[in-house]
């Protein structure tokens, strides 16, 4: 056999949400944070023009994804670098710090791509516990240590849907060493409605030790086709793009984003449709005797402890698909209107069993 890296035995795969069928055929995957709504008519007119062009290698630079979003965002160049997702941007990052002895911190449970990307980039993991299913910025501050070469901060939080507020932000800033990179990972910030949680741009004008990564997946519809860009101060963005693989951004998707970009008001009404149904479900599962935090994401968290899988297992019989965290809860997106009705049927049968 092969030699392979020994860490290879310790790395569980990446479990992305899965879809479920009922017996009489309804399927409705609450699993994954998608977008419940097809792109935009002007977005997939895009694609299709483009698609004439896919015989050739796609921009290795995406030249014109990166113009576009410095100029809307009103940056430089310099400070944008973009990847097939954010989570390649995270395995970038990794991969930018890693290394026998550097340190990396995160509250947990948070994305669980930082312990799979940590364990690969031969970083050590330091897990925060949250508390109140939020980021414990004291704890996590008083784990620096001088082995420390970054921290996650998810606002919001994947998969508790909790925020991190301006003063706690600000605090925990202004005790972190200016040589300790701190990721402000804004995957969900399109729907964002506290006006009291900051917005990582305005942070990262000012602190050039703090990098912002956002995604077209999930407000602007593109899960499919795999675009995320973080937004840092040029040292920083020319380390994460070293670590590029070359043309990992397809051709079709750099064309979608950019005419998701010049799309956004149309796309963030569609953003606001999900927010009230977010307030709509939060509000139903409250009347029904739950306890859900208050959430700022496309998704819901509920905590279940040891009856999680019961849980997912008897939404699945009614063919709604629900993300599990076995032992803790579980996490479930914002669909259509007629997805959150059956959710919130299985949700009420299921507390009342």
């Amino acid at each position: 056999m092969p030699r392979f890296r020994t860490i290879l035995d310790t790395v569980p795969p990446y479990r992305a949400g899965k879809a479920v069928v009922s017996a009489d055929g309804r399927s409705y995957k609450l699993s994954s944070n998608e977008s419940p709504y097809e792109p935009l008519p002007s977005v997939v007119e895009a694609i299709s023009k483009a698609a004439s062009r896919i015989h050739l290698y796609p921009d290795p630079g995406a030249t014109g994804l990166t113009n576009a979003l410095a100029e809307r965002y009103g940056v430089p160049p310099e400070h944008v670098a973009v990847g097939a997702g954010s989570v390649t941007l995270v395995q970038q990052l990794f991969e930018t710090v890693g290394e026998p002895g550097a340190e990396v911190i995160y509250a947990w449970r948070s994305f669980e791509a930082y312990p799979l990307m940590a364990d690969l980039a031969g970083a050590t993991s330091v897990q925060v516990p949250l508390v109140d299913e939020a980021h414990h910025l004291d704890a996590m501050a008083e784990a620096i240590t001088p082995q420390t070469r970054m921290v996650f901060v998810c606002n919001p939080n994947n998969p508790t849907g909790t925020v991190v507020r301006a003063a706690e932000l600000e605090a925990f800033l202004d005790r972190v060493p200016e040589d300790v990179l701190v990721v402000l990972d804004e995957a969900y910030r399109e729907y964002v409605r506290d006006a009291d949680v900051l917005d990582g741009l305005t942070v990262y004008r000012e602190r050039p030790n703090v990098a912002v990564l956002r995604t077209f997946s999930k407000a602007y519809g593109l899960a499919g086709l795999r675009v995320g860009y973080l937004i840092a101060d040029e040292p920083v963005a020319a380390a994460v793009r070293k670590t590029t693989v070359p043309f990992a951004i397809n051709h079709l998707a750099q064309v979608a984003a950019v005419a998701s970009l010049d799309a956004q008001d149309e796309l963030l009404e569609r953003v606001d449709s999900v927010v009230k149904e977010r307030t709509r479900v939060r509000e139903a599962l409250i009347a029904q005797g739950w306890t859900v935090p208050v959430t700022e994401a496309n998704f819901v968290w509920l905590r279940l402890d040891e009856r999680t899988m019961e849980f997912a297992a008897a939404c699945a019989v009614e063919g709604v698909a629900v993300r599990p965290f076995e032992g803790e809860g579980a996490r479930i997106s914002i669909g259509s209107p007629e997805a959150n009705d059956t959710f919130l049927a299985a949700a009420a049968a299921f507390r009342n069993a």
